[in-house]
Formats: structure tokens, C-alpha cells, sequence
């Protein structure tokens, strides 16, 4: 059997982490003959809950977990590294303002990129989903500068799901038969759910996702609000933020850097932007529609882009830009 590798969750003890933590010990993410130490972060107050995670996870059996390790300091959970899942950040709450988020926020990855550059393999690959997404993960690679900046990705596969889900319910389908949707942007509501490029496999065959659903009115509308307005609604309903939902797309995203995405698809991620045919500007962690091959990401290039979305990736990059720099004045501060 191979030798076991090291995947951290932090934010353990939350919602999403209880909804992954499975799927990951199971071996869906990693392979079904990839033994796994899990390590599993979150802060002192927190570490009770964790405790009852970790009888939990003891108790479902599971072959492929060789060991579990709750903690609440860095220098055990970032040491060598396979795989980070930052879950774990500070939530928005009620009469916050978003720059004090981001200050709260610029904090928390700064300490968790520092402990990656210092403690894990410079092979790990980090995906950061705890909100501000993108820009938290701006942060830690900018906190890690040993570690190569394409080793760092942020969650926008949920966004990529739901869009996916949303042409899949219109045409009647299931979720499979449509393809390369892409999420542009930020995995905020200004995200830019684009299906100028996907195709849907109506009947076995290919047809362009416009021709399938067959309302442009929809799809350039109700479509995209649907998509960018999920979290919130989901909020809305369970008075709860998307867990299951979020937990099943960072199964996806894992699953594909280790594995790779299968031929002619192209899945969506938040990934460093330099030097792209996109136009957009250099420096952001931005979602892009993107190729895996190998454990390495390659944005998509090629793809024409209309007047439309043109409007729609530049909006999203424009508030990315302001995260990023009111960002940065805090990481200097």
C-alpha cells in the first residue's frame, strides 16, 4: 500500500469540515488506495467539539485512516503537508463591515500561510475556502513565498455545481450530461456564471447550452442571479450557510488537481491570474475555467468572449482589485 499522505482541514469543528471529513477518510478525494493522516485545526475554544469529530471519525471504521490528529497550534497541523483545506475563517457578522472582515480575516491567513512556508512540504497544495475566498487565498500565498503560487487555489466549484445543476433542472437532464460552465471572478456575488462555452448531451448529442435551454432571456437574467444569489438563499431556507453542497465541491475540486480533469472538460477554479488571454489584470486569485493535468492547473485559452461577458469579468475583477489592495494595507500594517 503507499505511504499514508497528510491532509489538514482547518475550521474542523465547523459545519462543512463535518460534512467532508467522510468523504475525504473514505478515500473519494484521494483514491481508494491512499491511506490518509488527517489533521484536523481549530481554535482553542473549539477543541471539545473537535474531540466528539474525532470519536466520530474513529467509530465509522475506515481502512484508509491511519491516524487522527486535533489541534489548535500551527506547528503541528502545517508540518509536511500534503494537502491543506482551509475551511476555517472569520464569518461576516450582523452591522460588519466588509473591510473589517477582510482586516479580520488578513490576520488569520497570514498566520496560516507563514506556518505553510514554514512547516509543509513545498508541494502541498492548498485550497482556501473560507470567505473572502479568493482574497484570503491572495494572502496566504502571498504569506508562503516558498511555496509556488500555483500551488495555491480557491473555491469557486460550488458556484461551477450550481450552475451546472441550474442548465441541468431547465433542460431536464442530469447534472452530468452539461459541461464546461465556467465561474469567472470572485466567489462573491458579482461571479460571473458563463455558459457561452458549455454544451449540454441532449439525446447523445452535443448541442451548444444556448441551443438546449433555448431562452436567452433566462440565461443572460434569472440564470446568472440564481447562481451568484445561491448562498444567500440557502441561508435564507436553513438559516444556515451551504454545507453539504460546499463539503461535495471540495471533494470535486481535490479530486481533480489529484487526478486530473477528464479530456475536452474544463472545471472552474479561483487560481493566481498572470499573463492570461483573458485580459484580466495580473496579481488577483481569480476563477478561471481551467485544464488539470499532472497535479498542475492550466487556464483555458482561446475562448471568445463576448461583449456581455466582457462587462461581467471586468465588474468582477474590479472588486477583486479593491479586496486585494485593502488587503494588502492590512498585511503591511
Amino acid at each position: 500500500m503507499a505511504e499514508p499522505i497528510r491532509v489538514l482541514v482547518t475550521g474542523a469543528a465547523g459545519q462543512i469540515a463535518y460534512s467532508l471529513l467522510y468523504s475525504i477518510a473514505k478515500g473519494d478525494v484521494f483514491g481508494k488506495d491512499q491511506p490518509i493522516i488527517l489533521v484536523l485545526l481549530d481554535i482553542p475554544p473549539m477543541l471539545p467539539v473537535l474531540d466528539g469529530v474525532v470519536m466520530e471519525l474513529q467509530d465509522c471504521a475506515l481502512p484508509l485512516l491511519k491516524e487522527v490528529i486535533p489541534t489548535d497550534k500551527v506547528e503541528v497541523a502545517f508540518k509536511d503537508l500534503d494537502a491543506a483545506i482551509l475551511v476555517g475563517s472569520m464569518p461576516r457578522k450582523e452591522g460588519m463591515e466588509r473591510k473589517d472582515l477582510l482586516k479580520a480575516n488578513v490576520a488569520i491567513f497570514k498566520t496560516q500561510g507563514a506556518a505553510l512556508d514554514k512547516y509543509a512540504k513545498k508541494t502541498v497544495k492548498v485550497l482556501v475556502v473560507g470567505n473572502p475566498a479568493n482574497t484570503n487565498c491572495l494572502i496566504a500565498s502571498k504569506s508562503a513565498p516558498s511555496i509556488p503560487k500555483e500551488n495555491f487555489s480557491c473555491l469557486t466549484r460550488l458556484d461551477h455545481n450550481r450552475a451546472r445543476s441550474q442548465v441541468a433542472i431547465r433542460v431536464g437532464v442530469s447534472s452530468d450530461k452539461v459541461k464546461n460552465v465556467i465561474i469567472w471572478g470572485n466567489h462573491s456575488s458579482t461571479q460571473y456564471p458563463d455558459v457561452h462555452h458549455a454544451t449540454v448531451d441532449l439525446h447523445g448529442k452535443e448541442v451548444a447550452a444556448f441551443d438546449a435551454v433555448k431562452d436567452d432571456t433566462w440565461l443572460k437574467g434569472d440564470f446568472i442571479s440564481t447562481v451568484q444569489q445561491r448562498g444567500a438563499a440557502v441561508i435564507k431556507a436553513r438559516k444556515l450557510s451551504s454545507a453539504m453542497s460546499a463539503a461535495k465541491a471540495i471533494c470535486d475540486h481535490m479530486r481533480d488537481i489529484w487526478f486530473g480533469t477528464p479530456d475536452g472538460e474544463f472545471v472552474s477554479m479561483g487560481v493566481y491570474s498572470t499573463g492570461n488571454s483573458y485580459g484580466v489584470p495580473d496579481d488577483l486569485m481569480y476563477s478561471f475555467p481551467v485544464m488539470i493535468k499532472n497535479k498542475s492547473w492550466k487556464v483555458v485559452d482561446g475562448l471568445a468572449i463576448n461583449d456581455f461577458s466582457r462587462g461581467k469579468m471586468d465588474a468582477t475583477a474590479a472588486e477583486l482589485i479593491e479586496e486585494r489592495d485593502t488587503a494588502l494595507s492590512f498585511l503591511g500594517a
